[in-house]
C-alpha cells in the first residue's frame, strides 16, 4: 500500500489537488439522472468535486465517498454527505445505487506522482486496477436488488472490463456511449448481481 500524502492542514481545500469536472463527469451525470428513482439511497464512490452528488441531491438521498481530503472539504462545502473513506471502506448501510468513475489512465509505478490528485487518475499499469478492487469489495454495500453505473474508458478495453464484470459476479448492460475530441471512447454501465 502507498503513504499517503500529506493532509490539508486548514479547512480550505487545494483544487489543484482535485480533480475537475470534464467530459466524463457529465456524461455519468447525465445518465445518472435519467436513472435515478426518487426513493434511491445512492454512493457515489470517488466524488471529487462534489459536482455530481450535489447535482441529485435534490432528487434523492446521495452521500459521497473519496479517500482525497481535499475532495472531502470541496464536496461538503457543495452540501455533500461525505465520507473520508477508501472507496466504501467502513461504511455499515446499503446503497440501491452506487455510482463510480473509477480511476482509469493507465500508469506505471516510475510515473507516479506523490499527491491526491492522483488518486483520481492512476488506474494501475492497465488502467483497470481501481476497478478490480471495487468489484470485489462494493458488494458488501450494495442493496439488494440494486443496481450501479459505472463509467468505463476505451483506455481500460472495454472487453477486459466486461470480463471483470462476470467474473466478479455482475450483469453489464451498456446503457450509453460518447466520444470525446481526442477520440477516446466512454460508456456507461448498469451492473447488477447476478442470482
Amino acid at each position: 500500500m502507498r503513504t499517503l500524502p500529506p493532509s490539508p492542514t486548514g479547512s480550505v481545500p487545494d483544487t489543484s489537488q482535485i480533480y475537475p469536472p470534464r467530459e466524463d463527469t457529465f456524461f455519468l451525470l447525465r445518465m445518472a439522472q435519467a436513472e435515478i428513482r426518487p426513493d434511491d439511497i445512492i454512493l457515489e464512490v470517488g466524488t471529487g468535486s462534489g459536482y455530481i452528488a450535489s447535482s441529485l441531491q435534490d432528487l434523492c438521498t446521495v452521500i459521497g465517498t473519496d479517500i482525497n481530503p481535499h475532495a472531502v472539504l470541496l464536496s461538503h462545502t457543495r452540501g455533500v454527505q461525505v465520507i473520508r473513506t477508501d472507496m466504501a471502506r467502513g461504511l455499515r448501510r446499503v446503497f440501491t445505487m452506487i455510482l463510480f468513475n473509477p480511476p482509469y489512465i493507465p500508469t506505471d509505478k516510475d510515473e507516479r506522482i506523490h499527491d491526491w490528485l492522483e488518486y483520481a487518475l492512476d488506474g494501475g499499469t492497465d488502467g483497470r486496477a481501481p476497478l478490480a478492487r471495487f468489484l470485489v469489495h462494493i458488494p458488501e454495500v450494495l442493496a439488494p436488488g440494486g443496481r450501479i453505473m459505472i463509467l468505463i474508458s476505451s483506455l481500460q478495453d472495454f472487453h477486459r472490463c466486461e470480463e471483470l464484470f462476470s467474473h466478479t459476479g455482475f450483469l453489464s448492460t451498456c446503457i450509453g456511449s460518447e466520444i470525446l475530441e481526442d477520440g477516446e471512447k466512454l460508456r456507461i454501465y448498469i451492473l447488477k448481481k447476478k442470482d
